[in-house]
């Protein structure tokens, strides 16, 4: 069960339809429809009955529910103790869907404000980037589609476009260009904190085992010590290419990605000096 889950049970209460629900937060219907029958799945029972288009909450649902708006009115309650916490700390809070928008956010706030304290959050949902910016949990955001929400602001800001990262000893190592098509099947080392690129990996290779490293520096030893396929970034801090291996550029357009910056209307005088 996920925070993200019992959020979705409260928009379909307030929406009324499950498509309305999807818009609000930014989803597919059919991504919705999943992620609720998961969590009917988790809780043992079903919490829905459907009338036509729409979907009336029965009493195990109503049961959910109470539960959902308590646990998320004490996540709220903890998000504003830590942000108030962070403003007494000259912290800079940044939401964001990919680490890479980070990395550059954080050397141009740097610029601006010497001395500032980066504390940026990475997540793979972008409905949760928006609503930690909109409550004020987070100074910017970095989301992957230009805003329409009221009080919001959003600029693009950078793309970011992957590649493959091969073993020069690999058959397609000598290739000028791959799809994902041409490497699914291959195993792949994936590091975890890829934010929304992850669930990219899963959806265009959905036949290549992905071996998910949680530590950095492990994920980087590997690079040097195996033979499977990575991944890596024209964003990437560093630049350079590890030894033995080879970069191969991605044909397919979901490998590029334009990222856009979001602030509250009020914060506008931050993406006026950021830009």
């Amino acid at each position: 069960m996920e925070l993200e889950q019992l959020r979705q049970l409260v928009a379909v209460e307030r929406e009324g339809t499950i498509t309305a629900a999807a818009a609000s937060l930014h989803l597919t219907q059919p991504s919705l429809s999943r992620s609720l029958q998961r969590l009917e799945r988790d809780l043992g029972c079903e919490l829905f009955e459907h009338e036509g288009n729409r979907v009336r909450i029965n009493d195990a649902g109503r049961l959910a529910l109470t539960h959902a708006k308590e646990i998320l009115d004490a996540e709220q309650a903890m998000r504003d103790a830590f942000a108030d916490l962070a403003r007494k700390r000259r912290t800079f809070v940044i939401r964001s869907v990919a680490p890479a928008p980070v990395w550059r956010l954080a050397a141009r706030l740097c610029e601006e404000a010497p001395g500032t304290i980066i504390e940026p959050f990475l997540t793979d949902s972008e409905s949760e980037v928006i609503d930690a910016v909109a409550h004020g949990h987070a100074d910017l955001g970095v989301v992957l589609h230009a805003l329409m929400t009221p009080g919001l602001l959003s600029r693009p800001f950078m793309t970011e476009t992957l590649q493959f990262l091969i073993p020069e000893t690999h058959p397609l190592s000598r290739r000028k260009e791959l799809s994902f098509a041409d490497a699914d099947g291959e195993p792949f080392l994936i590091y975890s904190q890829v934010g929304f690129w992850m669930n990219l990996h899963k959806r265009e290779m959905p036949h290549s085992q992905v071996l998910v490293q949680e530590d950095r520096t492990v994920f980087t030893q590997l690079l040097s010590t195996t033979d499977v396929l990575a991944f890596t970034t024209d964003a990437s801090q560093n630049g350079s290419t590890p030894p033995g291996r080879v970069r191969v550029p991605i044909t397919d357009a979901a490998a590029r990605q334009t990222f856009f910056v979001c602030c509250r209307e009020e914060n506008a005088g931050v993406l006026a000096k950021l830009f």
